[in-house]
């Protein structure tokens, strides 16, 4: 029997992968992101907002979706040990090809949420 090839690995992948929710990957870290962003919006918009991020996440198409999957899975794995955010707030300064991109795939889709549902929110987060 063959041993699988980079196909069959890839489809592998992407089928344990569609199992995923992405809210258990990205979860913490948009929540965290937002936080220091925008650290006056309430508790139960950033959770809403958060949401968002996952539910779009979970619409990529697949191959994307795994490649965001696997970034956020290792932001979650930084923000796990002691003083892991302050780690992960380094990582995001670095020019790192792609690891550059999670955060900012994570902003944006935040913002765009907030400033849609909620426009008169100030920049801080703060609410009217």
């Amino acid at each position: 029997m063959l041993a699988p090839g980079p196909s069959s690995l890839t489809a592998t992948l992407l089928l344990l992968m569609r199992s995923v929710q992405a809210l258990r990957v990205v979860g913490d870290f948009a929540d965290r992101l937002l936080a220091t962003d925008l650290p006056a919006l309430p508790g139960p918009q950033r959770r809403e907002v958060v949401g968002f991020v996952a539910r779009r996440v979970d619409g990529l198409p697949d191959f994307t979706r795994l490649g965001v999957l696997i970034i956020g899975s290792f932001f979650r794995l930084v923000l796990a040990v002691p003083g892991g955010w302050g780690l992960a707030r380094l990582l995001m300064k670095l020019p790192l090809p792609l690891v550059a991109e999670y955060p900012r795939l994570v902003r944006s889709l935040g913002f765009a949420y907030v400033w849609e549902h909620w426009p008169a929110t100030r920049p801080d987060g703060a609410q009217p």
